[in-house]
């Protein structure tokens, strides 16, 4: 055999070599994909809670002035608007807690005998709203319920709502998914038991809805962290509910 034969069948041989070394490679990767796969998991949600307590407040006043014409209502709003602020400054409320929006008005028209409204003007309304803010929530509770003592005196104001909130949400939240995938292994290991299976390694991950729900019941507020945020209480509950995927073994 010539030189040239003799390297051209080593070439040959050199090269089915290396494709059967990368054939082989190349099976084990899916064959673990496969198995991998193919492996059984569990997937169960864990959950945590916790009592936590309001350490922020806010109130929101409408006051309002009536009159036939659009003066005769500022001039009537602006003549109640000192007692409501003697009002808040007895409550403890200084000028950095309390906001007063710029006044508005809008004319009322009357009604036909059908109950339509015309386009006549009936009287004219003007509104001023307010805000208090305060980090002492007693105080909030207390001047909530002392705004009704204002209406029963004559003062034209309402109150559209007080919220109670929790300042560190973030910090709640993080300091229960802990506790909650905790509770997700207890409970893959307590179905693994009955099936005389064993929970292995954790496969995947997920935080669900984050809840702040009153003490006593539930609340429908959709809150900006994916699920309720109770505002209308001062003591409540923060639970976490996390989903986890275990493999089996």
């Amino acid at each position: 055999m010539s030189t040239c034969s003799r390297f051209q069948h080593l070439t040959f041989a050199g090269t089915l070599a290396a494709g059967l070394v990368c054939s082989a490679f190349i099976l084990g990767i899916y064959g673990k994909q496969a198995a991998n796969a193919n492996q059984q998991n569990i997937t169960v949600k864990g959950l945590a809670e916790k009592p936590v307590q309001a350490d922020q407040g806010v109130i929101y006043l409408s006051l309002f002035g009536n009159g036939a014409t659009l003066q005769d209502a500022l001039r009537n709003l602006r003549e109640q608007r000192p007692t409501l602020q003697t009002f808040i400054s007895q409550h403890g409320f200084d000028s950095k807690q309390t906001d007063f929006a710029n006044e508005e008005f809008a004319p009322v028209f009357q009604k036909n005998e059908n109950g339509e409204y015309t386009s006549i003007i009936d009287h004219y309304t003007a509104q001023q709203r307010v805000t208090l803010r305060h980090k002492d929530v007693q105080k909030i509770a207390k001047t909530t319920s002392d705004v009704l003592k204002l209406q029963e005196n004559g003062l034209n104001v309402t109150k559209t709502g007080t919220d109670y909130l929790v300042s560190d949400l973030e910090a709640i939240k993080m300091s229960l998914i802990g506790s909650a995938t905790d509770n997700a292994g207890n409970r893959a290991n307590e179905f693994a038991k009955h099936g005389n299976i064993k929970v292995g390694s954790m496969r995947s991950a997920s935080q669900g809805a984050f809840y702040i729900l009153p003490v006593n019941g539930t609340n429908d507020n959709t809150g900006d962290y994916g699920g309720v945020y109770d505002k209308s209480t001062i003591n409540k509950v923060a639970r976490v509910v996390v989903t986890v995927t275990y493999n089996l073994e």
